[in-house]
Order: C-alpha cells, then sequence, then structure tokens
C-alpha cells in the first residue's frame, strides 16, 4: 500500500500515534501497579536469558547459526512482557514520544522510568536466585553454569565506549521489536514481529541492561562472589542503561516523532 501498512495491520503513522497514547497510559499508572507489572518485566526477560543460556550451551551449529537460535530463544522475554502484560525499562523508553508531543511531563517520565528501572533489578534478581537455588547451572554436568560465567566474564571486561555502543545498538532493535508488535492485530502478529529484531540484537552481541540485571548475578552466586567479576559488573550495566537510553529514545521514539508526530505537538 502506499504507506507502507498492511490491510490487516496498522501503518506507520497510526503505530506512532499508538505509541505516544499507550505511553501517557503508562507515565500516569499509579505507582503500585506500574512497580509489580515491572518486577514481571524483569523475572520475563531473566527468563528469557535463562533459556538463551541453556539453548547456547553446547551447541555445535557455529557461531552465526547458535547466536541466532540462542536469540530467537530470548525473544521469549519481550513476547512474555508484550503479550502477557508487563513493564520494562529498555522497551518503555518510547514515551519519550508522549513527552516530546508534549502529552506528559519529563519529571512523569522520570518517575515511570525510575520505578520501572527498580521493579525490572527485582524480578531479575529472583529469577536469578531460582535459577541458581534449582541448579540449572548444573546441567550438562555443570555446562550450562561454565556458559553463564563465560558470558558474563567477557561482558564484564568490555570497555565503557564499546558498552555505550552496544546498548545503543541493544535498545534500538528492542524498541524496533515493541513498535513492530504495536502494528498487529493478533497475537500471532506480535509475536512474529518481536522476534527477528530481538534475535538480530543477540546474534550481534549488543548489550541489554535488564537482562545483564539477571545474568551477573547469577554468574556471581556460581562464582562465589568474584570481586572483578563484581566490579565490571556494576560499570556494564550503568553503562549499558545509558547506551539504552539514547538507542531508544534518540534513535527510535525520536526519529519516529520527528517524521510522524512533529505537528501535532500538544494534540490529544
Amino acid at each position: 500500500m502506499p504507506d507502507g501498512s498492511f490491510p490487516d495491520a496498522y501503518g506507520p503513522p497510526e503505530i506512532a500515534q499508538r505509541v505516544r497514547d499507550v505511553g501517557v497510559t503508562k507515565a500516569r499508572r499509579g505507582v503500585a501497579a506500574t512497580a509489580v507489572l515491572a518486577v514481571l518485566g524483569g523475572a520475563f526477560i531473566g527468563l528469557g536469558a535463562l533459556l538463551y543460556v541453556v539453548v547456547v550451551t553446547g551447541s555445535t551449529l557455529g557461531l552465526g547459526p547458535t547466536r541466532l537460535l540462542g536469540g530467537m530463544a530470548f525473544s521469549l522475554g519481550l513476547i512474555l512482557v508484550v503479550v502477557a502484560g508487563a513493564e520494562l525499562f529498555t522497551g518503555n523508553n518510547l514515551i519519550a514520544m508522549a513527552w516530546a508531543s508534549g502529552l506528559v511531563s519529563f519529571g512523569e517520565v522520570a518517575r515511570h522510568w525510575a520505578v520501572v528501572y527498580a521493579g525490572n533489578l527485582v524480578g531479575a534478581l529472583a529469577t536469578a536466585g531460582l535459577a541458581w537455588a534449582g541448579g540449572v547451572g548444573e546441567l550438562g554436568s555443570g555446562a550450562v553454569g561454565q556458559t553463564v560465567l563465560t558470558l558474563a566474564r567477557h561482558k564484564a571486561a568490555l570497555a565503557p565506549p564499546q558498552l555505550l555502543a552496544l546498548g545503543v545498538l541493544c535498545n534500538g532493535l528492542v524498541c524496533l521489536a515493541v513498535w513492530l508488535s504495536m502494528a498487529g492485530r493478533s497475537v500471532t502478529d506480535k509475536v512474529l514481529a518481536i522476534v527477528l529484531p530481538v534475535a538480530a540484537f543477540v546474534a550481534v552481541g549488543a548489550e541489554h541492561s535488564i537482562a545483564n540485571l539477571f545474568l551477573f548475578p547469577w554468574a556471581l552466586a556460581l562464582s562465589g562472589g568474584d570481586a572483578a567479576l563484581l566490579g565490571g559488573a556494576l560499570v556494564n550495566v550503568a553503562v549499558v542503561s545509558a547506551g539504552n537510553v539514547i538507542g531508544g529514545t534518540a534513535l527510535v521514539a525520536g526519529i519516529y516523532w520527528l517524521a510522524y508526530l512533529r505537528a501535532d505537538r500538544g494534540a490529544a
């Protein structure tokens, strides 16, 4: 069709309006409800990361196919967030569209992000605790646990400029996955829209702050509290979180706001 849409899906201008309006609703939802949904969001991403680790462990498919398959497994997390309903810090960077349209204040956006990030942390930590207590790392004669430690140590050793770039890349793709899911009218539409962008960011090694809030605690528990790993984890999460914000707000929310909503600033 001329506007790039399909008869059974919302077109890009309609997606922009839907994302903006959902952003207003999210920013003004009560703190208690937001916090509960944020805990779920962190837990869901943790489950996706857990599945990723198990799937890639011991794979002999080669680098590309293994990471693509692992990325498809990881997409479980965002599918649960979008379809089951939860609040996720990275995806909620799209609320910037509502702020840019003058429909919510910066304070409302900042409060929402702070509550969601804290809730995501709780959910991710709880899921990591369950994975550790349940001995999931012992699968494959300890191979899963070794995968967790290898991944965590690699992430902890990355330099801040690299982490920032990988964080930007990651959340550009995550927010595009959320954006595409808003085009769908059915659960099937939403699932199909999410899988490839998420698989892409995982396959190329981009960095997701909330997934790392799950992976690092699990690795620290398995390592017995490695001090060097802890230090690297703190730097990773801080820098990646900043990169995620840039990727989601500037590269997706900002660009699409300029393309479709700038002329409507202040409209309801």
